[in-house]
């Protein structure tokens, strides 16, 4: 039986329908990659995935800057890694999109990548 493959981007790609590493791991729920139900468009550009793989590389220092850039914007929630806007921040200096890029998500989406930063971060391991 033929698979079907189709190539998402350099270390992406989908196998009969399920999305994979280029070593064959399946991407599972919960994972760096999300999957957009519906496709969102950004200066032209449609993303049908958004990839929160470079969450991976964020340093602690990386957290501290946006920690200070919203106390300078006048967040002082006592929990600021919960927030939306800790997160799409964290995002935004992890990838190579704009925080604009973040901030227009619609709010489904929004919430699927504060769910995934915010497990992220507290994952053990």
């Amino acid at each position: 039986m033929k698979e079907d493959i189709v190539k998402v981007d350099s270390d992406i790609i989908k196998v009969d329908g399920d999305i994979v590493t280029t070593e064959g791991e399946e991407i599972e729920e919960g994972s760096l990659i999300i999957k957009l139900k519906v496709p969102y468009k950004y200066e032209g550009k449609e993303y049908t995935k958004l990839d929160l793989t470079g969450l991976e590389n964020v340093k602690a220092a990386d957290m501290i800057a946006v920690s200070r850039q919203m106390n300078r914007n006048g967040n002082i929630d006592f929990l600021q890694e919960m927030t939306l806007e800790f997160s799409l921040q964290l995002v935004a200096r992890s990838s190579e999109l704009p925080l604009e890029f973040w901030e227009q998500l619609p709010p489904y989406a929004a919430m699927m990548v504060k769910n995934r930063v915010t497990g992220f971060l507290y994952r053990q391991g």
